[in-house]
């Protein structure tokens, strides 16, 4: 396929692009046997924000940081908004966490206990007033409870409480917040996960309210699962909130986005791109949610953004007219040809040459390898403790 370099519907969209980072990809981080420590990793949320501040720097797309609390909690947050204004970044998406607490071992928004259902509920209450005080105006939920064997709770009882404390997490949201819930097909409950796909995230959604929305995570789905297919039917009803890219080979691996299958992200790029999402007034909200395990944090979320980058930009190249029109003609292999042109496509030229226009580096990973930031941190970040999962 013939890239046309100055056209305006590809170059405006990439221009506009934007995709969130995670605060956790840059603390230590690990598998369930170990978590691997890093020299300059940071030691306080005003460092992880200093990291993402780089990639945002090299690729010029990434300009919101989420946080997670507790993982970032600070005494005070105007302070850490004000860090984040003056490192050319904003504050995202507020993270809960249900899965760190001892209270929580048989549930949290689910618990057959009224007293850790309404701690659980406490919890978000708090993340509602960080919102307020960093400005972010979406708060993320990702509920891990569930059970590892048959009998060993009420599954409908356990659907009710859910109902009972989203209703009050919805009431706790300003007019103008957005709740977003997340599934998960299995993890850390292995027999019945209480939202374990997007249909019981939108049956929820649907009860709460408008600003309820689902948040699709490419890795948490059984193998073999259409997601392009969910990604379609969650913007037919203006329900898809956000998305939590990155890659699997098994299960929920966290990978760097666009690693294990391109393809798919490329699919998955396609469904947005063909109805408009990818605008920034489209309230889809397209983030990282990654670990690195080996490779450089930094480096892996500057590479992760390349990646989406590039499944975007070849998603753009669809020819849209005439792959409708073959559709209608029943023409199979030519429907099928166009995509897959677009897909075999060599986007990377458009992509540097659109960033040096903006005044980018072509390369952003090779720019940043080339800063020497890393060996500065690692100089200067000693002593203290590292961030890490629960840190």
């Amino acid at each position: 396929m013939t890239i046309d370099p100055h056209d305006p519907t590809v170059t405006t969209a990439l221009a506009q692009q934007t995709i969130e980072l995670p605060s956790w990809a840059f603390g230590n981080s690990g598998t369930r046997f170990k978590v691997f420590a890093t020299p300059g990793t940071p030691r306080d949320p005003f460092e992880k924000l200093e990291d993402a501040a780089q990639v945002h720097r090299y690729t010029g797309v990434t300009p919101r940081v989420s946080l997670h609390i507790p993982w970032d909690k600070v005494d005070d947050y105007a302070a850490l908004a004000a860090h984040a204004r003056g490192l050319g970044v904003a504050l995202g998406v507020i993270n809960c966490n249900l899965f760190q607490d001892d209270d929580y071992k048989f549930g949290s928004l689910t618990h057959a206990d009224a007293r850790v259902r309404a701690k659980a509920v406490a919890h978000h209450a708090e993340c509602v007033d960080i919102m307020r005080a960093t400005g972010s105006k979406e708060l993320k939920l990702w509920l891990p409870d569930g059970l590892n064997y048959p009998g060993q709770g009420d599954l409908r009882a356990r659907q009710d409480w859910l109902a009972e404390s989203l209703a009050a997490i919805y009431a706790l949201l300003d007019e103008d917040m957005t709740l977003l819930i997340e599934y998960k097909f299995f993890e850390p409950a292995f027999y019945a996960t209480d939202i374990p796909d997007w249909g019981t995230a939108l049956l929820h959604c649907l009860d709460l309210g408008p600003r309820a929305k689902v948040v699709l995570d490419t890795g948490h789905h059984a193998p073999g699962t259409n997601i392009e297919f969910i990604v379609m039917q969650l913007l037919r009803r203006g329900r898809l909130g956000a998305f939590d890219f990155n890659s699997r080979f098994y299960a929920d691996d966290d990978l760097m986005v666009g690693a294990a299958d391109p393809f798919q992200l490329f699919r998955i790029m396609s469904e947005i791109v063909a109805v408009g999402a990818l605008a920034p007034d489209s309230g889809v909200n397209f983030m990282l949610d990654q670990c690195h395990n080996l490779e450089p944090k930094i480096q892996g979320q500057i590479r992760s953004v390349m990646n989406v980058q590039e499944a975007t930009a070849k998603a753009l190249l669809v020819d849209r007219a005439a792959l409708a029109a073959a559709q209608a003609a029943g023409d199979v292999l030519a429907a099928h040809g166009l995509v897959m042109d677009a897909f075999a496509t060599d986007v990377r030229g458009l992509l540097a040459d659109l960033r040096v226009t903006r005044g980018l580096p072509p390369d952003p990973l090779a720019a940043f390898r080339a800063s020497g930031y890393e060996a500065r941190m690692a100089e200067a970040r000693v002593g203290g403790t590292q961030m890490s999962w629960g840190a």
